[in-house]
């Protein structure tokens, strides 16, 4: 299916099973599975809707190409001075993104949508977090069904607001653009949060990050819809 030029970086990061080739400014993502006119459309809405967001060149069944966002991922090897510039950075998109109306947001995300979706999905059980290493999907499932929050504080999120889906200017610390939005829709603000956090965790600066994070976005941690929003997102 791909016209891509054999000079074409594979790209292998992200849980996605879609085959992303990186050429001369694109990114070329070719999937029989992913709902690609669905992540075109997402970005084509974040875009109008004042979000920088990758540039969609063409759209259609089984494939998307979008234009190479500037920058350097968040999730770079950022000198330790600048760590806490890109934390904010991530904070400031985090909080606009959160104040887009959500009625104007036609996909949605909220567990109603996303709890049937993760109980009949396949799990990767080498790829769990450490803190749920060795367990069974039977438990994972246990535990997502136990530990449902009771209400959703709805905002737009991105869906898998990860540090390697954030590009950041290195002269002037501003996001660029945001990559891979087939998950964004209308969800608990703690989607995104729980999923940046750990992200910031792993990637940028530990617990240190994450904490001025959720201190730069504004909001005290909810550690119970933290904890599940991570575990939701062992399914997806």
């Amino acid at each position: 299916m791909s016209d891509v030029s054999p000079a074409g970086e594979e790209i292998t990061t992200g849980k996605s099973g879609a085959t992303v080739v990186r050429t001369a400014g694109t990114y070329r993502k070719e999937s029989a599975d992913d709902d690609l006119i669905g992540e075109g459309a997402r970005l084509i809405w974040l875009a109008a809707h004042g979000i920088p967001a990758a540039e969609v060149l063409e759209c259609g069944p089984g494939l998307l190409v979008t234009a190479e966002v500037p920058g350097r991922p968040a999730a770079g090897d950022w000198p330790p001075e600048a760590r806490d510039r890109v934390v904010d950075a991530l904070a400031e998109l985090t909080r606009a993104l959160h104040a887009l109306p959500v009625g104007e947001c036609p996909f949605d995300r909220r567990l109603a949508v996303t709890m049937p979706a993760a109980l009949s999905a396949e799990v990767d059980l080498d790829d769990l977090d450490d803190e749920r290493h060795g367990w069974t999907r039977d438990q994972l499932v246990a535990e997502l069904l136990a530990t449902r929050p009771a209400s959703e504080d709805l905002v737009v999120c991105h869906g898998d607001l990860g540090t390697l889906n954030v590009m950041v200017d290195p002269s002037t610390f501003e996001v660029t653009g945001v990559v891979d939005a087939g998950s964004l829709g209308v969800a608990d603000r703690w989607l995104d949060l729980a999923i940046a956090t750990r992200s910031l965790e792993g990637r940028v600066g530990g617990d240190g990050a994450s904490a001025r994070y959720l201190r730069s976005y504004g909001v005290e941690v909810d550690a119970e819809k933290l904890t599940f929003y991570r575990l939701l997102d062992e399914f997806f």
